[in-house]
């Protein structure tokens, strides 16, 4: 019996020393979790993120001082479905919706949207949530952290944005980007470049290859621009035809920007292609518009100045001589009457050699030029010094005669209104071209303005002179006097209204040789 006391007492008291132990142990495991919750909501206090907690039942359990610190809102107001009020009404159904669905299939979600903070605006959010779950492997919620990516996100937006619109605009444009990789000469281009060339996008591209598709026409020229690149003059703009697998040409017009290494080597070449060919079609049309026009008042200009000349010219002469008969019976009134007759006479074989210089046809544009020059400075009572060197007597009809219609505007322009009573006029032949320049030390004008505007001085010098590829060049201020300057090739690609240079003749099948380098 007293043993079995004793049994008794040891087995109570082991009894008891268990339960001492399982309640240390309780106590030990919950100062654990207490220390790492503490530890938990330190670290989430801490972090440069917002983050929360959901329970088993999608209910908010948990968020970080962050969190309530953007919203401005209180623990008790976000929690349970209180941080839902501060979603953006466009936002809200299809936030809830991704939680949802990612809640019941216990997998990470990701979203985005826009989340009132404290001041009352509206912020793009980054949210992402994974599941949590116990140590024994049942479902204990979410947890989640969230971050302010407004300005990311609209910056984003902005350039898809911005992106669409090249989009839209380089397809409505008929233009493309490309890149040309100068050690490898591969050559990277948007999408909207197949239309254009008619060479899929997939399909790779050098540069090689695109140079031995530029019209034989325009080949040197292209190459020869590319070549003066440097880092000094990075940028080119050029235009040429490229032909197309099928044989057809279209007119494109590149701009671009070269990028070199500290060396001075070309690295590589970016910019925008856009085809021009509908551009260049219009600008044939006008110009043959204006070729016709030009030839038409030539004819108009002969004809007058032929009729001024055969006709009126010669009865006013046979009036002279009835005039010479009367001064017997009236002396003065016959003087009086014959000088109006012969300074009528005058002015009319002046205006006829205007309208149609026979000098030009017969002695050449050097003697034209001199003698228009010593007509007007009799007519006008001015000083004008001319100069020729190295003009050839035979040229080309529309070259003449192009130059001697340009003499003609700008000196008659510059006798009335410059203001000026000496005018310099020079016209020298060089290897290549015919140069024409007219100057005066008037009042000068604002260039720009000049051409810009109403008059059609300017715009005849112009056409007259694109008709024969030449160019004119302007230089004048106010108070500082005008110089005016016409430089034509001597081997223009000459055009007349009877044989056009159709664009769309022109871009026919066209035999093409091999190139290195890239357009």
């Amino acid at each position: 019996m007293l043993r079995g006391n004793r049994k008794n007492k040891r087995i109570g008291h082991a009894k008891k020393r268990a339960v001492s132990r399982d309640i240390t142990e309780s106590k030990r495991v919950d100062a654990a979790l207490r220390e790492n919750e503490e530890r938990f909501r330190l670290v989430a206090n801490t972090a440069p993120v917002m983050i929360w907690m959901s329970g088993t039942d999608k209910l908010c359990t948990y968020v970080n001082e962050p969190w309530l610190d953007f919203t401005g809102r209180s623990l008790e107001e976000e929690l349970g479905i209180g941080w839902a009020e501060g979603i953006h009404s466009e936002d809200s159904e299809e936030c809830l919706k991704v939680y949802t669905k990612a809640f019941d299939s216990r997998e990470p979600f990701e979203m985005r949207y826009r989340l009132r903070r404290h001041d009352g605006e509206y912020r793009w959010i980054l949210d992402k949530g994974v599941p949590r779950f116990n140590s024994d492997g049942s479902f204990a919620g979410y947890i989640g952290s969230c971050i302010d990516v407004n300005e990311r996100w609209l910056a984003a937006e902005a350039v898809q944005k911005s992106d669409e619109r090249f989009r839209l605009a380089a397809k409505t444009g008929k233009m493309f980007a490309y890149e040309w990789d100068v050690a490898s000469d591969v050559i990277k281009r948007s999408g909207e470049s197949a239309p254009i060339l008619a060479i899929d996008e997939a399909t790779p591209i050098t540069g090689q290859q695109v140079l031995s598709r530029v019209h034989p026409d325009e080949r040197k020229r292209v190459t020869e621009a590319f070549s003066q690149l440097s880092p000094e003059e990075p940028y080119l703009q050029i235009n040429c035809r490229i032909m197309r697998p099928d044989g057809t040409a279209i007119w494109v017009e590149g701009s671009s920007r070269a990028f070199f290494n500290v060396q001075g080597k070309m690295l590589r070449l970016v910019g925008m292609v856009s085809d021009i060919t509908e551009r260049k079609l219009a600008e044939e049309a006008l110009s043959t518009m204006s070729q016709k026009l030009i030839e038409a008042q030539e004819e108009e200009r002969t004809r007058i100045g032929r009729e001024l000349h055969d006709d009126i010219s010669q009865r006013l002469a046979l009036i002279a001589l009835g005039i010479e008969s009367a001064k017997r019976r009236s002396p003065a009134w016959a003087a009086e009457v014959g000088n109006q007759v012969a300074d009528l006479a005058s002015d009319i074989q002046a205006l006829s050699h205007d309208l149609h210089p026979p000098k030009l046809e017969y002695l050449g544009l050097a003697a034209a030029a001199a003698g228009f020059g010593r007509e007007l400075s009799e007519r006008h009572g001015v000083e004008i010094d001319f100069h020729s060197e190295d003009i050839p007597k035979e040229l080309p009809r529309e070259i003449s005669l192009c130059l001697f219609r340009v003499l003609q505007e700008a000196l008659q322009n510059a006798i009335k209104h410059s203001g000026s009573r000496q005018f310099q006029i020079s016209l020298t032949g060089e290897a290549n071209e015919l140069e024409l320049t007219v100057h005066d030390s008037g009042i000068g004008f604002e260039s720009a303005e000049a051409i810009k505007g109403r008059g059609l001085g300017l715009t005849s010098m112009q056409e007259r002179l694109k008709l024969v590829d030449g160019q004119l060049s302007i230089k004048s201020k106010p108070q500082s006097g005008t110089t005016i300057q016409a430089r034509v090739p001597l081997s223009p690609r000459m055009k007349s209204a009877g044989q056009t240079d159709d664009l769309t003749n022109e871009i026919v099948q066209c035999g093409v040789g091999n190139g290195k380098g890239f357009l």
